[in-house]
């Protein structure tokens, strides 16, 4: 679908915007989504996106909203944390399409990442179609934000890595990501988008920083991407010594060689190495302390859910008491005050989130109603 066929809306559109905003919620009844867009959009809904110039229509075929600045409900996230927080960004709203139209999809979210160099937006969690939408356009999951009404959304961000060529993009994203499909769910595909984004965002805030902009000489941002996306790779070894197992798969990766001289291949498979949570030394490099803290997931429920699903997976043997016992003693073991999990960088994103875990554990309360929820999430032992 052209972009020129996108064009900006206007009130003499209303009425086939409301058509295709119902025609889409058919499509949702009837695919299991029976609470998302209750009431909503509303037609002076409509008239105020026109009016604020955020409306779009994609021939006679779409409609979209693309609307700059803060998003209002993006206030509070929950179950997780936005990954960048410093940077503009826009959101993608209201994406309708008419009865037997193809692509309008595609090209709203071609467009919008043509305009924006970052953008966020929110589905319902029963909105399959949505779901597998963002996740193929390369949104990572951030967590789950909720409307007016109270109803919750879940909630992702995207980022225009203008630094990074497509040929390394195209690679990652055909020949790397996939593999991790073959590991555990704590350890997937959307786990390596996550500390990808995490790098790169760590890496330009860094290197807009005064401080550190001599450090940042021998760092180029793809050196940055690559080794995000390789630092998992050597799971397929197993778990026990996979950072040295990464390291090799990235030492011996013919195709490194298009994009990284041998130096730059040396340092990827290095910060590969030193990702570790347990390692003992700090890493070799700054693009080893970059990929460790992008690697550091410690939102609380995060890292709750995480050790659960571990434990249901490796220790079937474990009764519910047993699960919880080795929950608590995992969680010390490795984000208590003397828990080896170290933060290798000055003002590190992740310093927040670990205290708020470590007030968590502190509560055990609360920390046990969480453990149940997850318990009740996952196969019971």
């Amino acid at each position: 679908m052209e972009k020129e066929r996108i064009r900006l809306s206007t009130e003499a559109d209303v009425e086939a915007i409301m058509s295709m905003l119902d025609y889409s919620r058919t499509l949702m009844r009837a695919s299991g989504n029976v609470t998302q867009w209750r009431g909503y959009p509303t037609r002076r809904g409509i008239l105020a996106d026109i009016a604020a110039g955020v409306s779009y229509m994609i021939g006679e075929e779409g409609t979209f909203a693309l609307v700059p600045g803060e998003e209002l409900t993006y206030g509070v996230i929950a179950h997780g944390r936005w990954i960048d927080s410093r940077r503009p960004y826009c959101t993608l709203h209201r994406l309708a399409k008419a009865a037997g139209a193809t692509g309008v999809a595609e090209a709203a979210f071609a467009y919008a990442k043509g305009h924006c160099d970052h953008l966020r937006v929110d589905t319902h969690r029963d909105n399959g179609a949505m779901l597998h939408l963002v996740e193929r356009e390369g949104f990572v999951e951030c967590g789950e934000v909720y409307m007016a009404d109270g109803s919750g959304r879940q909630a992702f961000e995207w980022w225009r890595w203008d630094e990074v060529r497509g040929t390394l993009r195209s690679f990652v994203e055909g020949e790397v990501l996939p593999q991790y499909d073959r590991f555990d769910s704590a350890h997937g595909r959307d786990h390596a988008r996550r500390v990808i984004a995490r790098a790169m965002v760590l890496h330009r805030h860094l290197r807009e920083g005064e401080a550190m902009s001599e450090e940042m000489g021998g760092v180029r941002p793809e050196m940055v991407y690559a080794a995000a996306a390789m630092h998992d790779l050597g799971l397929s070894e197993g778990r026990e010594g996979h950072h040295l197992a990464s390291g090799r798969i990235v030492r011996r990766c013919p195709a490194l060689g298009r994009w990284f001289d041998g130096k730059e291949v040396e340092m990827i498979a290095e910060a590969a190495e030193d990702h570790r949570a347990s390692a003992t030394r700090a890493p070799r490099s700054l693009l080893g302390c970059i990929v460790a803290e992008a690697d550091r997931d410690v939102e609380p429920e995060t890292i709750v859910r995480r050790t659960v699903e571990y434990g249901l997976c490796h220790y079937p043997e474990l009764d519910r008491e047993g699960h919880w016992r080795r929950t608590l003693e995992h969680l010390q073991e490795k984000y208590g005050k003397e828990g080896y999990i170290k933060l290798w960088l000055k003002d590190s994103p992740n310093e927040e989130p670990l205290s708020e875990l470590r007030a968590l554990m502190s509560d055990e309360p609360r920390l046990r109603v969480l453990f149940e929820r997850f318990m009740t999430l996952n196969p019971k032992p």
